[in-house]
């Protein structure tokens, strides 16, 4: 027998709960805030972090700090990616 519209709510809610407790709490009580996959903050610092060793890199000729511009640029890049949850694109 399928399951009832109210429990599947019910069990939606509870997995919004356990993944992010802020974002389901009623207004008044606090400031709605994005959701997590929204969140790219360290991402985008990573990235520009990333960019200046690499552009420090060439300006001063030096292939480690390329190398590891290039690597800290490309993790960042990764974080980005709106469907890093592995999850295939139907």
């Amino acid at each position: 027998m399928p399951q009832s519209d109210d429990e599947r709510l019910v069990d939606l809610a509870a997995r919004l709960e356990r993944e992010d407790p802020r974002s389901v709490r009623p207004l008044p009580e606090s400031r709605p805030v994005r959701p997590r996959a929204y969140r790219r903050t360290g991402a985008w610092c990573a990235l520009a972090i990333g960019v200046v060793m690499l552009a420090a890199g060439v300006v001063v000729p030096d292939g480690l700090l390329i190398a590891a511009g290039l690597v800290l640029a490309g993790i960042a890049v990764q974080l980005l990616d709106p469907d890093r949850d592995g999850r295939p694109v139907e």
